[in-house]
């Protein structure tokens, strides 16, 4: 008996490909509110463990690549504006996307240098070699979803070296919620220009909580140290806060401090419109 041709993933998935221009920028709602990313731009080894509730979260990946970084996480934001903006033009889309690196970095607001193509695939490279183990969206607390951000990805080159496009494949768990319309928001394409690691996620956990509800939203210091996942001191942390509320680099929002009578810090943001840009402001009032 002749032997069974191996199938792989990618066989029984059909291609996507990238649209190019301009198109709302979406974000997914899970991934800015719970600890899956690395916020430091040096090497991380250590995993990101969290628990609150039903929620379970183990993020891992070897030491030779380690955590995929807040940064790495512009490939997903990319991917999911995507599939958001094919589908919503009613074509059909996938986990197998075909791409150009220039799409990417363009998008992303990243230059288009030499550097800046190798520093993308270092990006791809530690987005698959992190692997996720969550709850979330599981219908059963004792069942955990494991994948990583990148199922695989590969380059295509012309005769001469140079990268003519790439493909990668999204995880189920990623591509699910992206195309569920609760659980994605646009956000505003000013956050690629964010600098730090705590102001990007704080940003998209200020997005995601904060909406346009008029009177805002609060959180304890404390509580968001623990859902940061940084591995910075709680003091340190504190720092990095009080910073950011000085400058208010966060496009769409303004932030203060409340101090408790018992000592405690509260960080209180509410939407400030005008800070949005007239694309995202538009794009924001759709929702």
């Amino acid at each position: 008996m002749a032997a069974r041709r191996h199938i792989s993933e990618r066989d029984q998935l059909e291609l996507f490909r990238s649209r190019p221009g301009d198109m709302a920028t979406r974000d997914s709602q899970d991934l800015m509110a719970y600890p899956f990313f690395s916020l430091a731009k040096s090497k991380r080894v250590q995993p990101i463990k969290f628990e609150a509730g039903d929620v379970r979260i183990h993020v891992e990946a070897p030491a030779e690549f380690g955590l995929a970084t807040i940064w790495d996480a512009d490939i997903l934001i990319w991917a999911a504006s995507q599939i958001v903006d094919a589908r919503d033009l009613g074509l059909r889309t996938s986990r197998l996307m075909a791409t150009t690196p220039y799409e990417i970095l363009t998008f992303i607001g990243r230059g288009t240098s030499v550097r800046d193509y190798q520093r993308l695939k270092a990006a791809l490279d530690r987005l698959q070699a992190t692997t996720v183990a969550t709850s979330i969206r599981q219908p059963s607390e004792r069942r955990r979803h494991r994948f990583s951000w990148i199922n695989e990805w590969k380059e295509r080159l012309d005769a001469k070296g140079r990268t003519l496009g790439i493909e990668l494949i999204v995880p189920d768990w990623f591509y699910e919620g992206v195309l569920d319309n609760a659980l994605i928001l646009t956000i505003d394409r000013n956050y690629f220009d964010l600098f730090g690691g705590i102001e990007r996620w704080l940003y998209r956990l200020v997005r995601k909580h904060g909406g346009r509800q008029p009177g805002g939203w609060s959180f304890d210091f404390h509580h968001l140290h623990a859902k940061s996942g940084s591995l910075s001191r709680f003091s340190n942390f504190a720092c990095d806060l009080r910073d950011i509320v000085r400058r208010q680099p966060l496009p769409g929002y303004r932030l203060r401090i409340d101090r408790l009578d018992d000592g405690r810090e509260l960080l209180v943001f509410a939407p400030a419109t005008p800070l949005l840009s007239a694309f995202s402001r538009e794009a924001v009032e759709r929702l």
